[in-house]
């Protein structure tokens, strides 16, 4: 049993890992709910809720390291078209015509 709730906190502090940072004293409804339903689970079913919990923390972590590499390998995704044109022209040595900014930016 002591092992079972260890593990309960240890995953419980996974999951807050996970989710957005916020202040101790202003607690989500996420987290309060993360927080109810890892302090009022019933014995029959704490095995089956821990490997629910991993699951989640471990597709959790994927998807943030999904979100960093997005960025980090396509850093002109959130840039508008106009930007774009303008380093891909830089990349290649050259400089975009005054006329060609003037024309997009009326």
């Amino acid at each position: 049993m002591a092992s079972i709730s260890a593990r309960a906190r240890s995953l419980y502090r996974s999951l807050l890992r996970e989710l957005p940072q916020r202040p101790l004293s202003a607690p989500s409804l996420v987290q309060q709910r993360i927080r109810s339903t890892i302090a009022t689970q019933p014995q029959e079913h704490t095995q089956l809720r821990i490997d629910q919990a991993e699951q989640y923390i471990q597709y959790a972590k994927a998807q943030r390291m999904y979100t960093t590499l997005l960025e980090r390998y396509n850093p002109g995704m959130e840039m508008d078209e106009e930007e774009r044109v303008r380093l891909t022209a830089r990349r290649v040595g050259m400089d975009l015509p005054d006329e060609f900014a003037k024309r997009h930016t009326s």
